[in-house]
């Protein structure tokens, strides 16, 4: 008994942490797929709500739409990307950069926030693709936006990016 009490207190740490950053449901899809980003926030920031929330759009994922959510303000932030995208034999050269949702989402409730988009076909299967988030508070925010070094353990950061790993094009 007292094995199972420990592991359901070690199973409930780990939730209490997983929910301590932003994070993506899906954390992996392959290369030239359409990718559902749902967007976790577990918490507000020092027992505020949060009232904006930033994503960062990656270079490389391109065609991407965001999900209104009700009682939530939407905007896109366009701009162009690095170079041009083959979509479907168009070729893309500006896009989505950032969506913005503004609201009020209170510190003790949890929300998802959903966008889908192409991953570039050309992405690395290995490779991680890292999602910047940014929670607006009324007077502080929290910023998930470090990016590890190659080789270092995202977990070692202290407000590590959500990212997806990239996983190789399906074959038909």
């Amino acid at each position: 008994m007292t094995r199972l009490i420990a592991a359901a207190v070690l199973f409930a740490a780990g939730a209490v942490s997983a929910n301590a950053h932003a994070t993506l449901e899906t954390t992996e899809a392959a290369a030239g797929s359409t990718y559902k980003g749902i967007i976790r926030i577990g918490h507000g920031c020092d027992g505020e709500a949060t009232l904006k929330l930033r994503g960062k759009i990656p270079e490389g994922v391109i065609s991407v739409k965001p999900m209104p959510k009700p009682g939530w303000t939407l905007e896109t932030v366009t701009g162009p990307y690095a170079q041009a995208y083959d979509y479907y034999g168009t070729s893309l050269t500006e896009g989505v950069t950032e969506i913005v949702w503004t609201g009020d989402l209170p510190d003790d409730w949890y929300d998802e926030f959903v966008f889908r988009g192409t991953l570039n076909a050309g992405f690395e299967p290995g490779s991680t693709v890292w999602f910047p988030v940014v929670q607006e508070c009324a007077n502080a925010a929290e910023r998930w936006i470090e990016i590890p070094a190659a080789g270092q353990d995202p977990h070692d950061l202290a407000s590590p990016a959500p990212g997806v790993v990239i996983l190789p094009a399906a074959t038909n």
